[in-house]
Parts: structure tokens; sequence; C-alpha cells
């Protein structure tokens, strides 16, 4: 397949940071962090008891290290690194200033997130201003559900519907061809198991939906049922995952970036 060809030629197994990830200090972004390359900036938010989710430093740091270090290697696009050729990846919540400095920003595991007011306006405005949010690793239709009310404070229903993204979108072929859904489970299911749905029958279909703008840009997309990020973060650990999982976790990644980057 040339799709994997290109990806493991130009991102060989190893090469990216491997291992669970280690939890560096909570520090979070300020101005002079912004020097006009790319930087993953991820999303901290706090988890309600009711929800489903275990956080969001859910495969923080590999995941942003190594989606950032593949950006570098497979586009042009220019990647902030620090003086031990690092990305420098960052923490922001969504009532800090700095968050519109991000014209990407992620979360992982948003099916426990909660959004009080102002934390909820805060996204508002970035995303009306012309941010992007994607939403990544969560399972079944409880956490869809708990995401969704969340969700709702910040876009309403009625101006704001979620769509299943067709293959033919651009965000599947911003630089390589994605020509299907990947369901990429944790490394530990996958071992445990050698099987993808991490919820049987009620996680059984992974999809990819989107919230667009008047004029049809994304600016949330949220990939339900499935989990980019350890396949970012686990990438070093098997070979066979890496193939299987990182491979095609990582065209889809940089594509995303891409679209969040230039629309």
């Amino acid at each position: 397949m040339l799709l994997a060809t290109t990806l493991a030629g130009a991102a060989q197994f190893g090469r990216g940071r491997g291992g669970r990830s280690v939890r560096d200090s909570v520090v979070f972004a300020t101005p002079s962090d912004f020097d006009g390359g790319f930087q993953f900036c991820r999303i901290v938010f706090r988890t309600d008891r009711n929800g489903d989710g275990n956080g969001w430093n859910v495969d923080w740091p590999r995941a942003d290290e190594n989606l950032s270090i593949r950006l570098s290697e497979l586009t042009r696009v220019p990647v902030s690194m620090d003086g031990e050729d690092q990305p420098k990846h960052l923490l922001v919540r969504l009532t800090d200033a700095e968050l519109t400095r991000c014209p990407f920003v992620m979360m992982t595991e948003p099916g426990g997130a909660y959004f009080d007011d102002r934390e909820a306006a805060g996204l508002r405005t970035y995303l009306q201003k012309g941010g992007f949010l994607w939403a990544d690793d969560f399972w079944g239709e409880y956490a869809w559900a708990f995401w969704e009310s969340q969700l709702r404070k910040v876009l309403p229903s009625g101006a704001y519907p979620i769509v299943d993204l067709p293959l033919e979108h651009p965000i599947f072929h911003e630089l390589m061809r994605v020509d299907r859904i990947p369901q990429i489970p944790a490394i530990d299911f996958w071992e445990g198991r050698r099987s993808t749905s991490e919820r049987g029958a009620d996680s059984a279909v992974p999809h990819v939906r989107a919230i667009s703008d008047d004029h049809g840009r994304i600016m949330v997309l949220m990939t339900h049922n499935t989990d980019f990020g350890d396949a970012y973060e686990r990438e070093g650990d098997d070979h066979e995952y890496f193939e299987k999982f990182s491979v095609p976790g990582y065209a889809f990644g940089v594509n995303v970036v891409l679209y969040a980057m230039t629309h």
C-alpha cells in the first residue's frame, strides 16, 4: 500500500518517543512560548464524576510530541523545538487568553469533560474566531451523549449541527489519502485481546464527526470509538501496533493539522 510505504519510510518505528507518558510538570502556556512555528496545544479541562473519561492528560505528553515530530518529518510545516530539539507542546485552559494563539487544540477523553459558563464561553469565542478543536478517544453511546451535553453549552444544536464526515471530505485528502476510518484501540486493550472495539458492540463503529461554521470550515472534529492519541503515544512500543495503527493514525493526524492550519 502506497500510503503505508510512504509513512513507514518517513516515520520509522522506534524513532519517536515511546512508552507510557511521563507526566511532565503542568505548566501553562504564556505569550512568550509562541514563536510562530506549529505547537501542539492541549486543553486542560475538569472531569465530571458522572462522565466517562480518564482526564485531560491521557496520552500526554508523548502523543503531543510524537505527532509534532512526524508533522516535521512528513511536511514542510515549521514545528517549534526547544534547545534539546524536542517539540514545544503547550497546555492551555479554555479561559486562558493564550488559547486564541493556538490554531489547533486537542482534547483527549472528552466523554468525561465538564465546562462551566466561562469555559464554554471561552471555547465558543475561540471557535467562532477561527479556532479548531479535535476531540479524540471516547467510546460508546454514554460517553458520546455526555460529551454532546457539554459541547451544546458551547455551540447550540440548532445553529451548529453535528454531521458524519464522508470520506470525500478534504480533511481525508489534505496530504495523504485516507480511504477508511481506522478504529484504533489502546495498545494494552489490543495486546490483550487482538480486537479493536473497546466497548464491544456499543463501540463497534468508529466515527469522524464535525461541526462546521457558515462557510463550511470545520470548527470541531470528533473521532469517536477510536483512539488516535494512543497511536501517537505508543508508536515505539510494538512494531506490529505501529504498522497496524500508528501508520494510518499519522496519515489522518497530519491531514487534520494541515487542515486546521490552512482553513
